[in-house]
C-alpha cells in the first residue's frame, strides 16, 4: 500500500462505502477539480488520483485486489458511526427564507469487542477560599476523600487547592500513597480570596506532566465564587488545555458563581459546567463525572466545518453527553464520545431563497477528528456532508422522533435564554411573561417541580425588576438538565 495513494481518503469516503456513496463522491470531487473549473497547481495530479480511486473502487474485482493490499490498520472500518436527522425530507423552491433543524450523532460502532477503559490522569482544582468556610470545605473533603479511596491501579490523580494563590496539595503518583493523601486532604483549610487562574494554570500544569494519548487527561474545577480580574487569563489557559488534549469541567457551588464565565471555560475544551445548591451535591458530581470520564471510548472530538453560500447558522446546541450551547466558530471542540452514550449536536440552519436555485441545497460540510485512547493507530477524519433535495411543494413527512424530541427540549431551555435578554434589555413585563409561558410547557411535559421554580421566579421578577441568582441559574440548569436522548434513526 506504500507505493499508491489512499483511494478512500481521495474520495472522502469509509472503508465499508456502498457503490452509489463511491460514485456521488467521484461526481462531486470531479466538478470540483476537473482542469476547465480548476487551474491551481497541483490540483490537475489530484483529479487524476481521483479518476484513479474511482475506476478502482467503482469496479467489483479491482476493488477487492485494493483491498486485499492495504495494511490490517487500513483495513479498519471506521470505529464511530454517524447519523443525521433533518427537520425536512427536502427544501421547498420558495421566494422567502425557510428554517431547517438538523441533528447529527456520533456513537462508537458495535463490533463485538470489549473496550478497555482507558486510564485517567485527573487534577481536581480546589477552592479554598474564605467563602468556602463550614459545609462546602467539609463536603468537598468528603468527596474528595471518596475518590481517593476509590481510584484504579492505573489512574492519577493530584489535587490542587487555591485561594489567590495556589498550591499542589498532592503530586499526581503512579503509585500512591492513599493514606499520605487523605492526611492531605484533611489539612485543607479556608482562607484567602478566590483567584481561578491561580489554580487552573497549576491543575494544568501538573496533568502536562503525565500527559499521553492513551489518557484521559481532564482538570476538575470547584468554586463557589467569582473570580475578578483574570477571566481573560482564565480562558486563555483554557484555550491552550485544548490544545494540548486537556479537558475542564467546573462545579458552581451555591449562588455566587459566574455561570456564564465557567460555561465559557468548560466550552473552549468542550466540556460543561454544573450547578449545584447543596453541597452535599459534591460527591454525587464527583462521582459522575470520573464515572463518566471511565467510559471514554474517544476524546478530544473536534469538528471543522464550512457554511455554504447563501446558508447562515444560526446556532449549535450539544445535547449529549453534556449540554450545553456552542459558539459559532469553526473548528469547535466537542469533548468526547462515551462507550455507552452518543455525542449528539442540534443545528439551525437558515436558508437563503438564492440557495433553492438548483435541484440540490448544500447546507455545511465539514469533517470530524478525534482520538481513540484504547487504539495504537491514528484514525482518518470523518466526512460531514449536510445537503437537501429542492423541490417545487413540502413534503409532508414527519421528522424522525429522535430530532422531535430534541427541538421540544432545547425549545424550553431557550425560553429561559429569551427571558434573561428581556430582563438585560430592561424588558420585566416580558420577562415574566415568558417565565409563565416557560411554565405551562413545563407542566405539560410533566416537569411540575420545575414549573413551580419558574413561577416563582417570575413572581420575583415582577417585584424587583430582575432575577434572584439561585433563582436564574435554578432555571438556567434545570432546563439544560432536561434534555434526553434523542432515539434512533437511519446511518448515514
Amino acid at each position: 500500500m506504500s507505493n499508491q495513494p489512499d483511494y478512500y481518503a481521495l474520495l472522502g469516503i469509509f472503508r465499508d462505502a456502498t457503490n452509489e456513496e463511491i460514485k456521488r463522491a467521484y461526481f462531486e470531487a470531479a466538478q470540483r477539480l476537473h482542469p476547465d473549473r480548476n487551474e491551481a497547481p497541483g490540483e490537475t495530479e489530484i483529479f487524476l488520483d481521483v479518476q484513479q480511486a474511482y475506476d478502482v473502487l467503482s469496479n467489483i474485482e479491482k476493488k477487492a485486489r485494493y483491498d486485499a493490499s492495504l495494511s490490517p490498520e487500513e483495513k479498519v472500518l471506521a470505529p464511530i458511526v454517524q447519523r443525521v436527522f433533518y427537520s425536512r425530507e427536502s427544501v421547498v423552491r420558495l421566494d422567502e427564507t425557510q428554517l431547517i433543524y438538523t441533528l447529527l450523532e456520533w456513537k462508537p460502532r458495535q463490533n463485538g469487542n470489549e473496550v478497555i477503559s482507558p486510564p485517567l490522569n485527573i487534577c481536581l482544582v480546589l477552592d479554598r477560599s474564605t467563602s468556602m468556610k463550614g459545609t462546602k470545605i467539609e463536603m468537598v473533603k468528603a468527596a474528595t476523600l471518596h475518590l481517593v479511596r476509590n481510584l484504579r491501579e492505573g489512574d492519577l490523580l493530584s489535587i490542587v487547592t487555591f485561594s489567590d494563590r495556589a498550591n499542589l496539595l498532592v503530586p499526581a503518583s503512579v503509585k500512591p500513597d492513599r493514606w499520605k493523601m487523605e492526611t492531605q486532604v484533611r489539612t485543607i483549610l479556608p482562607d484567602g480570596g478566590t483567584e481561578i487562574l491561580q489554580g487552573l494554570k497549576a491543575g494544568i500544569k501538573e496533568v502536562r506532566k503525565n500527559l499521553a494519548e492513551e489518557r484521559i487527561n481532564h482538570v476538575i474545577l470547584l468554586t463557589d465564587g467569582q473570580t475578578y480580574g483574570d477571566e481573560d487569563g482564565a480562558l486563555a489557559s483554557a484555550e491552550e488545555a485544548a490544545k494540548l488534549g486537556i479537558g475542564i469541567s467546573g462545579l458552581g457551588i451555591g449562588k455566587d458563581w459566574n455561570d456564564a464565565f465557567l460555561d465559557e471555560l468548560a466550552a473552549k475544551t468542550g466540556s460543561s459546567s454544573r450547578y449545584i445548591v447543596e453541597p452535599k451535591e459534591i460527591q454525587d458530581f464527583l462521582e459522575d463525572k470520573f464515572k463518566q470520564l471511565t467510559k471514554v471510548f474517544a476524546e478530544n472530538v473536534e469538528m471543522k466545518f464550512e457554511v455554504s453560500a447563501n446558508i447562515k447558522l444560526n446556532y449549535i446546541f450539544r445535547l449529549q453527553p453534556n449540554a450545553t450551547n456552542i459558539p459559532i466558530q469553526s473548528p469547535i471542540q466537542l469533548g468526547m464520545i462515551l462507550r455507552d452514550q452518543p455525542l449528539s449536536l442540534l443545528l439551525e440552519l437558515e436558508i437563503n431563497p438564492k440557495a433553492v436555485l438548483r435541484d440540490e441545497a448544500s447546507l455545511l460540510a465539514g469533517s470530524l477528528e478525534y482520538n481513540i485512547p484504547s487504539q495504537a493507530f491514528p484514525n482518518q477524519p470523518m466526512r460531514i456532508l449536510l445537503k437537501r433535495e429542492i423541490t417545487e411543494n413540502a413534503n409532508l413527512t414527519p421528522p424522525a422522533p429522535a430530532l422531535i424530541n430534541a427541538l421540544i427540549k432545547l425549545n424550553l431551555y431557550r425560553m429561559q435564554e429569551k427571558a434573561q435578554k428581556d430582563v438585560d434589555a430592561g424588558k420585566h413585563t416580558e420577562a415574566a411573561r415568558r417565565l409563565q409561558h416557560l411554565a405551562t410547557h413545563l407542566i405539560s411535559q410533566g416537569e411540575r417541580s420545575m414549573a413551580k421554580t419558574v413561577l416563582l421566579e417570575a413572581e420575583h421578577l415582577q417585584q424587583k425588576q430582575d432575577f434572584s441568582e439561585d433563582g436564574r441559574k435554578n432555571i438556567k440548569y434545570g432546563t439544560r438538565a432536561l434534555l434526553l436522548s434523542t432515539g434512533k434513526g437511519n446511518e448515514l
